[in-house]
């Protein structure tokens, strides 16, 4: 009976993982998808510790409740107090901690299973995968707030990583092969794991984490499924499916969007270029412009596309900006917004941010979508970004970016570039626009310069 109660409530469990899922496509549904698939993950861990086959000693269960108040108490505060330019670093330091959930079940259960080859391989296998994406995970974070400031990248580093992974596939595989039950071996398969997922990682540029982040977390999908598979636990089977999957449809447009073939991005090669930044001096000189003057500009025209970026995040102008948005409409001017795959530090970054002040996600448009607009557009305020608007990704076959798909803002009428100065973006390179005819720079704080154009454009009335 007991049995049968669980396998339901795992089956209903199952069901909002898909549709909470299915519901974070969509900006006006996501916030709902998201509790729907907690409630589901809430159930489901009640029902693997009711419903336990065999005796479980108190103490047992007091520590399992212990350690989940403990962290449902600190992932709470730290999710609540989290800055909205710290969340990408958020996102990779959590999915680091499934990872080396993932690791520690393989670490745990190794041998009560020796001489099953079928276990031990999905042991080995969810523990080598949980280990990459714990270590490689910790590594994109420090990288994301700054501890690993530049990409670090050793002598023919494409081919050592490529020994490692390869040894790590034919160690495991003797093990299982051979039946091994030595702790010592499995210690060294971990820590070789773990090895790998830092050295994976360290040499990718900072303009590539989007990328990183979703891979590492299609990884983490993967150890779960055979975690789930191991304990014959089809929620954590369907759950771990679904972030794998995810994920790794997930990287696959991410890599479409960076112009990076996934397999280099399996083989070390990835974001080799995004370091090579440019030493070359300025290519003309720039033409700036003032609050007071855009505002005139903005108040006349008719149709207005905001670019936003990292910069807009760091200066915390979302609000600003949707304010901005609010008095342009009342005068009858089109505003829209050029969101690009990769703007900000991970995938939706600005779409969330954008969120948080109330934008209609209806104006909230993709490259593709927004890219044939350029032409018709009177001005194009960019905030904060860079690399996805750099034409180099077009016209410079030796920059780092080329090939790279980017917001045609150059096509538009008048293009201003908010930036606290002409320091080059996270590509590290020189970024052409800058200087051409029809661009001009408003330098400074996004949220401060944004404000007195706010100001500015009220005292035309």
């Amino acid at each position: 009976m007991h049995l049968d109660i669980q396998h339901i409530i795992y089956l209903l469990s199952s069901v909002t993982f898909i549709l909470g899922l299915k519901m974070l496509s969509n900006a006006k549904t996501a916030k709902n998808g998201n509790s729907l698939a907690a409630v589901g993950m809430i159930a489901a861990m009640i029902t693997a510790i009711v419903f336990h086959e065999g005796a479980v000693s108190p103490l047992v269960y007091g520590l399992i409740f212990g350690a989940i108040a403990l962290g449902t108490v600190v992932g709470w505060l730290t999710a609540k107090r989290v800055q909205m330019t710290k969340m990408p670093e958020l996102v990779s330091l959590f999915n680091g901690m499934g990872g080396a959930c993932a690791a520690l079940i393989g670490l745990v259960e190794f041998h009560h299973y020796v001489g099953d080859s079928m276990s031990m391989s999905v042991i080995l296998a969810g523990m080598v995968i949980g280990s990459v994406s714990f270590s490689g995970s910790m590594i994109a974070w420090a990288k994301l707030n700054g501890k690993i400031k530049n990409a670090i990248r050793f002598p023919k580093y494409n081919i050592l990583n490529t020994i490692i992974l390869i040894g790590l596939f034919v160690y495991a595989a003797w093990m299982v092969w051979t039946g091994t039950g030595s702790e010592m071996h499995l210690y060294v398969l971990f820590a070789a794991a773990l090895g790998y997922g830092i050295l994976f990682v360290l040499p990718i540029g900072g303009a590539d984490m989007p990328v990183v982040i979703s891979l590492l977390n299609s990884f983490t999908g993967l150890a779960a499924a055979f975690g789930g598979f191991l304990y014959g636990n089809q929620v954590m089977l369907t759950g771990g499916i679904l972030v794998g999957s995810a994920g790794t449809l997930l990287t696959l447009v991410m890599c479409k969007a960076m112009n990076r073939p996934l397999f280099n991005v399996i083989f070390g090669a990835f974001g080799a270029g995004t370091t090579a930044a440019s030493e070359a001096g300025p290519q003309g000189n720039v033409k700036e412009v003032g609050p007071s003057d855009l505002a005139v500009q903005l108040n006349y025209s008719k149709k207005v596309i905001i670019v936003p970026g990292y910069g807009l995040a760091v200066a915390q102008a979302q609000h600003v900006i949707k304010e901005l948005e609010t008095i342009l409409e009342e005068r009858g001017v089109e505003v829209s917004y050029a969101i690009h795959p990769v703007a900000g530090r991970m995938p939706g970054h600005m779409n969330v941010l954008l969120a948080e002040s109330n934008v209609e996600y209806d104006k909230l448009k993709e490259m593709d979508d927004i890219n044939p607009e350029f032409a018709q557009t009177d001005v194009v305020l960019v905030v904060g970004a860079n690399d996805v608007v750099n034409p180099a990704a077009k016209t410079d076959p030796s920059s780092p970016i080329y090939g790279m798909p980017i917001l045609d803002v150059e096509n538009a009428k008048a293009c201003i570039v908010n930036k606290r100065s002409m320091k080059p973006g996270y590509a590290g390179i020189e970024n052409e626009l800058f200087f051409r005819d029809k661009t001009q720079m408003l330098f400074g704080d996004a949220k401060k310069v944004l404000s007195e154009l706010v100001a500015e454009l009220k005292a035309l009335d």
